[in-house]
């Protein structure tokens, strides 16, 4: 199932995509306890109320009022988790593009919910950079409490995956030692449309990703080629900290950043660029960069 959050009158409703739109999920199913129609949270927040959702799409006896995707104004499927963490250097590739060590264990960093943005949000540029770069990403929503998980078991503390874009300040990220003041800028972190459940995937470290800018093919990859898998990243992680329903994983990017051309080649994001993200089965991310 994928569902996302979009804005319908003036109000944040989660929706599921079928082959005839957006249906939003208070038709299928009214959400228990809830005075409001459910958002994406609230979904994640419930596992029973999923299965209903699941359930009542298997069954769809009645009339539901569609969307269409191409009308519908997305907001951002992660809500405003506890917890952005994001893997670097998890592609043998990319840390050699950009000249850095392969790392032993996985390179830790965060963003904060500032930087999560939607699917065809513009993206402003923020004047305090010259080196603004894409990383398209494989992105993993944590369903259940996980701490101290084995690697064996951590799959089934995910809610699902999504696709996301690590927007980086490269003069900020490489300022000193710590990437933070790169990373985590007003919309630096656009992810969507959906949030794709778990068991649509039977392999997520073997799904293509690629990433155009203004429609040129600069990153073309595959997770297959991660060095640290979605399950050891998600069992890593739960050893140092408590992983909750809602916090979100964003595992790293292939070669073909703008990072990893030659300086005399480096064309950085500018006013008026378009990025998108595409991951097999998850869908594509688009974002316009604005001054």
């Amino acid at each position: 199932m994928k569902i996302a959050n979009i804005i319908l009158k003036g109000e944040q409703i989660c929706v599921v995509n079928t082959q005839e739109g957006l249906i939003p999920a208070y038709q299928l199913a009214e959400h228990p306890g809830s005075r409001r129609h459910p958002s994406v949270a609230d979904v994640v927040a419930d596992p029973p109320y999923l299965s209903i959702l699941r359930s009542s799409l298997d069954r769809k006896n009645g009339k539901y009022d569609t969307i269409e995707e191409s009308s519908a104004l997305f907001s951002s499927p992660l809500g405003t988790p506890e917890k952005i963490l994001c893997i670097g250097l998890n592609y043998r590739n990319h840390a050699l593009e950009t000249k850095k060590q392969i790392p032993d264990t996985p390179t830790v960093f965060s963003k904060f919910n500032n930087s999560i943005a939607a699917h065809n949000q513009d993206i402003v540029i923020p004047d305090s950079t010259r080196q603004l770069d894409y990383e398209g990403e494989l992105g993993i929503m944590i369903g259940r409490t996980a701490r101290k998980v084995s690697i064996e078991s951590s799959m089934d503390y995910v809610f699902g995956f999504f696709v996301g874009n690590d927007v980086s300040a490269r003069d900020l990220q490489y300022r000193t030692t710590q990437w933070l003041l790169g990373k985590t800028s007003d919309g630096f972190f656009p992810a969507g449309p959906f949030i794709t459940t778990e068991d649509e995937i039977a392999d997520p470290n073997d799904l293509k990703i690629v990433t155009k800018l203004n429609g040129e093919v600069r990153q073309n990859s595959s997770t297959s080629n991660m060095i640290f898998r979605c399950n050891y990243l998600i069992s890593y992680l739960s050893q140092y900290m408590t992983l909750r329903p809602g916090d979100v994983i964003s595992t790293g990017t292939p070669e073909g950043v703008i990072l990893g051309m030659p300086p005399e080649k480096r064309k950085w994001i500018k006013n008026g660029d378009v990025v998108e993200v595409e991951i097999e089965n998850l869908g594509t991310l688009r974002n316009k960069f604005v001054s």
